[in-house]
């Protein structure tokens, strides 16, 4: 399913797969945290390529809420209550300056910002409590927020943090723009070449469906590395969220960018003349029906916005981290060539531009015109508090369960007949596990294991994809990679009668 933002898309054209057997960087993944990172580097005078498996756009951020604010629901909250008091001041200062950087690059490129008064809001005592919480936690970090009593929204609600003069926009025309850029810069952005491995040789060696290539450094801005170095499959969780866009009259558009404080959050904006709606996530694979997740959304929109008429519905993933804080730099056995970026905590218009600044100071450093900066410093020397473990104990705790799940509920059901169309279902032939379903009348049967770490996949009813519930895979119903980390497909077993 499209988003609003990819039905109403530019056309981007792809560069060819570089002929030259060696670049300066090269960024797998062409989401912002990639194209930023390729511009920077562009901009410095290296030779850069960027790597997008599928097509731009097709990621997390062609899929986004684009909403550019340094507020952000309960997260500065969140960020002090798992820090240090420096670290949670240091990603504030980090948000800051990717929001600027990225303003600043839309003033330039043309790309049209609506500003906004972005809201954290409440509907219940306790979550009232909360908002009070983001206030003192937002303002003890530098972010001029304000308390108020009321927000114009069609419910009652019992508070919000207001901070003035955010910002919205349309992704895939940020993303047009970046592309332009980079391409304006001398650097290369090439789409529909997979990447399948990295050896982290002098030169690195990038091993793709189009041919091998050479960079002295390498940086994955994947959504989740694709590369096992450093685990962090298992050091983030995967989290799959709703959107929809609504056609209303003009007097019952709201004005401003609105999150709520509690579960299941619930965001809300507008785009030109449309309401956007979005939210009650779940982790992936692990919802029984993420249709109903959505229809959840349906249901909550129509219930204040009678008469709204549907535009658009989609989903989009995140990579969640226990701390709040995205992690950035070099990739442990890597030898200091290969970089990552992952873990935007579904803000990822302000931390894929605060992870590239980062990468662009670690890698071009002072020589290239980088001094690190106060917030760069601190959040690379940031200390993992207790509770910060016990978070990510109880993540690979579900993860272990999922497997046993998966594994016991796959081998007690012999696979049966086709499924329904736009049903997929699990089941074993003798003891192995298959994963049959019916799209387009099409019946297809694949191996139910995902190829990352043997896991069983699940069937995602409102995407009609195989879903990893162990960490984040995804996959089409013919088995090709949609998500990582895997990078090899489900494997096809073949149609069926």
């Amino acid at each position: 399913m499209e988003s609003l933002w990819q039905q109403t898309a530019p056309t981007i054209a792809s560069d060819e797969f570089p002929d030259a057997d060696h670049v300066d960087l090269a960024v797998i993944g062409a989401g912002i945290a990639g194209l930023v990172t390729a511009l920077l580097f562009a901009r410095a005078g290296r030779r850069v390529v960027a790597i997008e498996a599928r097509r731009i756009g097709a990621g997390t951020t062609g899929r986004t809420t684009a909403k550019v604010s340094r507020l952000q629901g309960a997260h500065s909250d969140f960020v002090r209550s798992r820090n240090i008091a420096a670290v949670a001041r240091a990603y504030a200062d980090s948000q800051a300056a990717g929001f600027d950087w990225l303003l600043d690059f839309c003033a330039s490129a043309g790309v049209e910002v609506e500003r906004r008064d972005a809201y954290s809001y409440a509907t219940t005592r306790d979550g009232r409590a909360r908002v009070e919480a983001e206030r003192r936690a937002a303002r003890a970090v530098g972010i001029p927020v304000e308390l108020v009593d009321r927000v114009d929204l069609p419910f009652e609600t019992t508070g919000a943090v207001r901070l003035r003069d955010q910002a919205q926009l349309d992704p895939m025309r940020l993303l047009a723009a970046l592309v332009a850029a980079v391409r304006e810069a001398g650097g290369l952005v090439v789409e529909g070449v997979r990447v399948r491995a990295v050896h982290a040789a002098s030169p690195v060696e990038v091993l793709t469906s189009a041919g091998t290539l050479d960079a002295d450094k390498v940086v994955l801005a994947t959504n989740i590395p694709i590369l096992d170095r450093g685990l962090y499959w298992a050091k983030t969780s995967a989290q799959r969220s709703y959107a929809q866009a609504w056609r209303v009259p003009a007097e019952q558009l709201p004005d401003g960018m609105f999150l709520d404080v509690e579960q299941p959050s619930r965001s809300i904006r507008t785009s030109g003349p449309l309401l956007l709606t979005g939210g009650f996530g779940h982790a992936v694979g692990r919802e029984p029906s993420p249709r109903r997740s959505a229809e959840e959304l349906t249901a909550w929109t129509l219930r204040h916005w009678p008469g709204a008429e549907p535009v658009a519905s989609w989903s989009a993933q995140d990579r969640m981290t226990p701390h709040g804080i995205p992690f950035v730099g070099w990739l442990p056995r890597g030898r200091g060539r290969v970089y990552l970026a992952t873990g935007f905590d579904k803000w990822g218009m302000t931390n894929g531009v605060a992870t590239a600044l980062t990468l662009a100071s670690d890698i071009l450093g002072e020589e290239g015109g980088w001094t690190p900066t106060d917030w760069q410093r601190i959040l690379h020397r940031r200390p993992t508090l207790p509770q910060t473990f016990a978070a990510g104990i109880g993540e690979n705790a579900a993860v272990a369960s999922s497997y046993l799940r998966g594994w016991l509920g796959a081998l007690a059901r012999p696979k049966g007949a086709a499924p329904l169309e736009g049903m997929g279902e699990v089941g074993r032939v003798g003891v192995r596990p298959v994963a049959v379903s019916t799209v387009n009348g099409t019946t297809r049967e694949l191996c139910a294991i995902c190829p990352h770490l043997g896991a069983i996949v699940t069937w995602n009813d409102f995407e009609g994809s195989w879903d990893c519930p162990a960490h984040g895979s995804r996959f089409a119903p013919d088995g090709t990679v949609l998500e990582g980390p895997a990078v090899r497909p489900l494997k096809d077993l073949g149609p069926q009668a």
